[in-house]
């Protein structure tokens, strides 16, 4: 079955929904993989959504922290312009019925995120503003005639025609069938790649599909070794691990080890508000030194838990945790990839007819190391761009196209796919794990074939292993200094090999 659509949006998150309500009235069709809201990381997102908002708040000053916080290897042009554009865009959410948090005087109540230099984090219940933001969203897809929703349909590969034109995709619907979605204009809003890891704060399902399809076809992906590490996962045995958002700390949480000492001034003159990859790799350390790692929220929070993050509360009962009287175990997990498909500032990929949004987008506005609460802001400002870009340009359908549909790695394969990811390519990493896992890879590649995963995760193992220093998300222990700032480009070879080329960053732009 082949049909057509003018505009296809791969992913039911935010970046997508945001995206087709933005197209109005320009129909487009989302694909999801479950019906909308239950298979996307952005509803499971606590922080909220940062934004110069407050009175003593200003564009500048959010830019400023962005590329602070992103290493060096930031682009300034879209720090920028996710700062001055987040403002309108918490205005969109508002109107299309967030419940964003309120001070008794009626203005936004903003939260102060680790590495923000001004509160600015807008939020929902204090840990809920992922799961709210996608209900409204949802609601207003639901509403919306111009948006066709197909749910339960995987995308498997990128439909190209013979000059190489994205032309939609090859789906796979649940019973198993395939079909072509032929589309004059392919938008990859599908999530990220904290899947591939044993620890994820991510749904289990977000293995790089959106990176691994297009790599293969030929797209430009940039920094896939930069992956960010939430530092305080609530290590309870869940995959994946629920999260104790950071906002926790904001409040003026401390971690401590079983003892009860607070260590981060150990490691940060900024304590237990450092960045994450260093408040990762802290926690890290005193795991791996058997001291333990653990969130103290009794004296910041105390009995107010229930009320202030309801979302760590359950999650930490469920596991007969009372955060109100006891410290909260917590372990660094998989929770953001900030390498992915590289964009222009419209959101245009280096492939004719693809574009991509989100966290499978490499944009330049993360660098190393996200700020905090940045990644909505990203998701909904490029989302609003490409809309614009797409909603009264003339798109023509393209010729014949085809794709074929890769392999899946079967589920003992992925566990040791996980295992090794988190292991060898996790918090720490070094040339020997590094090239021992690349090697498994390849031999996993050579038995199975082109699975998306194992595509995905060799991205991430092969970057690392070119990336000789350490910066922001990524620490090699072979090679702890910082060199002078560049960029890790790949693009598959015509043996399907990465090709893998550093571009370097002029110092101060």
């Amino acid at each position: 079955m082949t049909t057509n659509r003018d505009i296809l949006i791969v992913g039911g998150g935010l970046a997508g929904l945001f995206l087709a309500l933005k197209l109005a009235p320009r129909r487009c069709t989302v694909i999801a993989l479950a019906p909308l809201g239950q298979a996307a990381a952005s509803a499971w997102a606590q922080g909220g959504l940062a934004a110069a908002l407050s009175p003593e708040d200003e564009p500048s000053l959010h830019a400023s922290d962005t590329l602070a916080a992103g290493a060096g290897i930031v682009d300034p042009v879209v720090a920028r312009l996710i700062a001055e554009d987040g403002p309108a865009r918490v205005r969109d959410l508002l109107a299309l019925g967030v419940p964003f948090d309120r001070t008794a005087e009626g203005q936004l109540a903003l939260s102060l995120e680790a590495a923000h230099s001004r509160a600015r984090v807008a939020r929902v219940s204090g840990d809920l503003a992922g799961k709210a933001i996608m209900e409204a969203l949802t609601y207003a897809v639901s509403a919306s005639s111009h948006i066709e929703v197909i749910e339960s349909v995987k995308a498997l590969a990128l439909l190209q025609d013979g000059n190489g034109r994205v032309a939609g995709v090859l789906a796979q619907e649940k019973s198993g069938g395939l079909f072509q979605l032929r589309a004059a204009e392919t938008i990859l809003c599908a999530g990220g790649s904290g899947g591939l890891y044993a620890i994820t704060t991510n749904p289990k399902s977000s293995q790089g599909d959106a990176l691994a399809m297009a790599y293969h076809a030929g797209a430009l992906i940039a920094d896939p070794e930069f992956v960010q590490f939430h530092p305080t996962a609530i290590d309870i045995g869940r995959d994946p691990a629920p999260l104790a958002t950071e906002a926790l700390r904001g409040e003026g949480a401390h971690l401590v080890d079983r003892t009860g000492r607070a260590f981060m001034s150990d490691y940060h003159t900024l304590g237990d508000l450092a960045p994450r990859d260093e408040v990762a790799r802290a926690i890290h350390a005193e795991r791996e030194a058997g001291r333990g790692a653990f969130l103290d929220c009794r004296k910041a929070i105390g009995a107010h838990f229930p009320d202030h993050f309801p979302t760590v509360f359950e999650a930490c009962r469920s596991a007969n945790v009372d955060p109100r009287i006891a410290p909260i175990p917590v372990a660094p997990a998989m929770h953001y990839h900030m390498g992915g498909v590289v964009t222009d500032l419209w959101a245009r990929t280096s492939l004719e007819g693809l574009s991509a949004c989100g966290e499978s987008a490499s944009t330049g506005a993360h660098g190393g190391n996200r700020l905090a609460s940045n990644s909505l802001l990203e998701a909904v400002v490029f989302a609003e761009r490409a809309a614009r870009r797409l909603k009264g340009a003339t798109l023509s359908q393209p010729g014949d196209a085809s794709a074929i549909a890769p392999p899946e790695m079967n589920e003992l394969s992925m566990i040791e796919l996980r295992k090794r990811m988190h292991a060898q390519v996790g918090v720490v990493r070094e040339a020997r794990g590094l090239a021992n896992t690349i090697d498994w890879m390849d031999a996993a590649l050579d038995n199975v074939g082109p699975a998306r995963a194992l595509v995905a995760a060799r991205l991430i193992a092969a970057g690392a292993l070119a990336r000789e220093e350490s910066r922001g998300g990524h620490y090699r222990s072979d090679f702890p200094e910082t060199l002078a700032p560049h960029r890790t480009f790949i693009r598959r070879g015509s043996d399907g090999a990465p090709l893998i080329q550093h571009s370097a960053i002029a110092e101060g732009v």
